[in-house]
């Protein structure tokens, strides 16, 4: 519940900045739906607090995918809904069980959107930072460290976007046209390991 407040802060503070990175390439309302989706993310959990934290991914995904337009809500919905499938009823989870929970997460968002790393989506976000991440915790990093890690990851592999051609979504229309800015899915996703990583106790950004 911590990591959709801090997510959910995030977005609304970087609302303009994401909306103005989506108005180059794309619908330019990432921002803007993005803040609503989170916005009633937070509201839904702090209406009907989940038992276990598998049920509250559940749930943001869920609502995500409600109250989010554009290919945003069912994209970062898979994200969440799987991911608390794969922690299931878990009272407790440990970080390596997080991370595997997200590679199911990331899993799904692959299957529907059929994209892969470079092809300037949230994709070539997600899939550094979760190798980051398991890297980490497989050579004996801190849960701090190893978190931590992940989402400057994350916030590199977002600014590497800028000069790739887009190959999925409406940016994808563009052509050479979509060279030269940051993903806004790659932003967001950005933000969304940022928040991850203080949640878990990670450095402040």
């Amino acid at each position: 519940m911590d990591w959709i407040e801090r997510t959910a802060s995030a977005v609304a503070a970087e609302k303009e900045r994401l909306t103005s990175l989506d108005a180059a390439i794309g619908d330019g309302d990432h921002g803007t739906n993005l803040d609503r989706g989170f916005t009633a993310a937070r509201a839904a959990l702090e209406a009907k607090p989940p038992e276990f934290p598998g049920a509250a991914l559940v749930q943001v995904g869920t609502t995500l995918i409600s109250s989010v337009g554009g290919a945003s809500g069912p994209l970062y919905g898979t994200v969440f809904r799987r991911t608390g499938k794969a922690l299931g009823e878990a009272e407790s989870v440990s970080a390596r069980e997080l991370a595997d929970a997200i590679a199911a997460g990331l899993a799904g968002v692959q299957k529907l959107g059929g994209a892969s790393v470079g092809d300037k989506t949230m994709v070539d976000v997600f899939v550094p930072a979760l190798d980051a991440l398991l890297a980490g915790l497989a050579d004996g990093a801190s849960v701090d460290g190893a978190f931590g890690a992940a989402a400057d990851v994350a916030e590199s592999a977002a600014r590497s976007t800028i000069p790739l051609r887009a190959r999925k979504g409406r940016a994808s229309y563009l052509g050479e046209r979509s060279e030269g800015h940051e993903d806004p899915g790659a932003a967001s996703a950005a933000l969304l390991w940022r928040a991850l990583a203080e949640s878990v106790g990670g450095r402040a950004r």
